[in-house]
C-alpha cells in the first residue's frame, strides 16, 4: 500500500536492520570468529584417538552401527580430522548431532574397518568457520522486532493525519463539518480545536452570505415594483416594452437569488421515490408547455431524495436543454448502485474553456442569450446544489456529434425488507 504509514514503517525497519547488520558484521570481522584450533578441539581429537584404540582392542564389548546416524557437522568433522592427522592418526571420524532442528547430543562416529561405526558422546566444540546461519537467525529476530516497533511508531506518528483525513471526510454536502471531539494527544487536541474554530467561522460566513443574498433579493422587489408602475406611464409603446422586459429580467434574478438561498438553507425530508416516474411526469408537463422534450429510455430506479427539490433540479436541467439546445432527449437508467438521468440536446454546446464554470451563479456561455432566452443564470447552480445535497453529481460534457450531454447520478436506494411497503 502506497500510504504514509507503510512508508514510515518500511523506512524505520530498513534503518534499524541496516544499522544492526552493519554493526554485527563490522564487529564480527574485526574480532573474528572463535579460533579453529583451540584447546577444546585438541582435547576432543585425543579422546577420539584414545577411544578408537580401545575399541579396536575389544571390538566385541561395544555396540556398532552400519552407518553414522544424525545430522552431520561437516565443518566440525573436517576440523577434527585435520587435528587427528596433526596428532598422527588417520581416522575418518564423523561428527553428527542426534537432532537437526532442536538441540541434541553431539556424537563422534568412529569407523572400525569393515565392522561398522562406533558412537562416542562429545562435548560442544567451538564453531568452525563463519557461523552464517547464526548471523542470519540473529538478523531475522532483529527484523521481526524492528517491524513490530516500526508499525507501532508509524501508527502513532500518522494518527494526527488520519484524524485530519476523517475530519475532512465528515464534511457533509452542505459544507458543514460536525464538531470534533477535543481529546487525545496534545497535537490532536490542538488540531481538533483549530478545525472546530474553522468550521464555525465558515458556517457563520456562509450564513452571512445567504442572509445578504436573501436580503438583497427581497429588497429589490420594492424598487422593481415602483419601476414597473412608472414604466406603465411611458407613452412610447416600444420604449415601454423594453423597460418592462428589463424589469422582468431583474425580477427573475431577484426570485432566483431568493430561491437559491432557500435551497441552501431549507430542509426537506428525503423520501424513497421512483426516479423514472418523476422524470416521466416532468417530461409530460413540459411537453404540455410546448417544450420539445422526448423521454427516450426509462428503467425503474428508486432513490432517496426530497421530491420537490429533485423535481426542481431535473426540471431546470431539462428546460435548459430544450431552450438553449433546441430539443431535449431524456433517459433514466440504473445499475443497482447508481441511478442516472441523461439529458441530450442538439444545441451548439459550450466552449471547452468555460465548461468547468457552468455551475457558477449567473454563468452564460453566450452573453447574447440574455436578449433571446429569459433566465437569471441560476438554474444550473440551483440544480447542482440540490443534487449535491442529495449525495449525487452532475456532469456536463460536449457530445461528439454536437450539443450537450448532462448526466445526473444519484445513489440508488437499498431494497426494503418489507415488500408490502410502498417506496414510490
Amino acid at each position: 500500500m502506497n500510504t504514509l504509514r507503510v512508508k514510515i514503517a518500511v523506512l524505520l525497519v530498513l534503518a534499524i536492520v541496516s544499522v544492526m547488520a552493519l554493526m554485527t558484521f563490522v564487529l564480527f570481522f574485526l574480532l573474528g570468529p572463535p579460533p579453529r584450533s583451540g584447546h577444546a578441539l585438541d582435547v576432543a581429537a585425543k579422546q577420539v584417538a584414545l577411544m578408537a584404540d580401545l575399541v579396536a582392542k575389544v571390538p566385541d564389548s561395544v555396540e556398532l552401527s552400519d552407518e553414522p546416524r544424525g545430522h552431520p557437522y561437516r565443518r566440525t568433522t573436517k576440523a577434527l580430522r585435520e587435528k587427528l592427522e596433526e596428532l598422527g592418526h588417520d581416522i575418518d571420524v564423523v561428527v553428527a548431532r542426534s537432532h537437526r532442528w532442536r538441540r541434541g547430543s553431539l556424537y563422534a562416529w568412529i569407523p572400525l574397518e569393515d565392522r561398522g561405526w562406533f558412537s562416542m558422546p562429545m562435548t560442544r566444540l567451538p564453531p568452525q568457520g563463519v557461523p552464517w546461519w547464526g548471523l542470519l537467525r540473529w538478523l531475522f529476530l532483529i527484523t521481526v522486532g524492528a517491524t513490530a516497533v516500526a508499525v507501532f511508531a508509524s501508527s502513532r506518528m500518522v494518527r494526527p493525519l488520519v484524524f485530519l483525513e476523517n475530519a475532512v471526510a465528515s464534511v457533509g454536502p452542505d459544507g458543514v463539518m460536525p464538531e470534533l471531539p477535543e481529546k487525545g494527544p496534545a497535537e490532536v487536541r490542538a488540531t481538533a480545536r483549530a478545525l472546530n474554530s474553522l468550521s464555525a467561522r465558515l458556517k457563520r460566513a456562509m450564513e452571512s452570505r445567504m442572509r445578504l443574498v436573501a436580503a438583497a433579493g427581497h429588497d429589490m422587489r420594492t424598487p422593481i415594483t415602483r419601476m414597473r408602475l412608472r414604466a406603465e406611464f411611458v407613452s412610447d409603446d416600444e420604449e415601454r416594452e423594453k423597460w418592462l422586459n428589463d424589469i422582468d429580467e431583474l425580477e427573475r434574478i431577484a426570485d432566483s437569488a431568493i430561491l437559491l438561498v432557500r435551497e441552501e438553507t431549507g430542509a426537506e425530508a428525503p423520501e424513497r421515490l421512483r426516479l423514472d416516474t418523476l422524470v416521466e411526469s416532468i417530461c409530460k408537463d413540459l411537453k404540455e408547455q410546448d417544450f420539445d422534450v422526448t423521454l427516450a429510455d426509462s428503467h425503474p430506479v428508486t432513490v432517496v431524495a426530497g421530491r420537490l427539490k429533485l423535481n426542481r433540479a431535473l426540471r431546470n436541467l431539462i428546460i435548459n436543454a430544450a431552450t438553449h439546445g433546441v430539443r431535449a432527449r431524456v433517459g433514466v437508467t440504473g445499475d443497482g448502485t447508481t441511478g442516472r438521468v441523461t439529458i441530450e440536446d442538439d444545441g451548439p454546446g459550450i466552449p471547452e474553456a468555460v465548461l468547468g464554470q457552468v455551475f457558477e451563479p449567473f454563468f452564460r456561455a453566450d452573453p447574447a442569450r440574455r436578449q433571446n432566452i429569459p433566465g437569471a443564470g441560476l438554474g444550473l447552480t440551483i440544480s447542482h446544489e440540490i443534487v449535491t445535497r442529495a449525495g449525487g453529481t452532475i456532469q456536463i460534457v460536449n457530445r461528439p456529434a454536437g450539443g450537450l450531454l448532462q448526466t445526473v447520478s444519484l445513489p440508488e436506494a437499498p431494497e426494503q425488507e418489507d415488500p408490502d411497503t410502498d417506496g414510490a
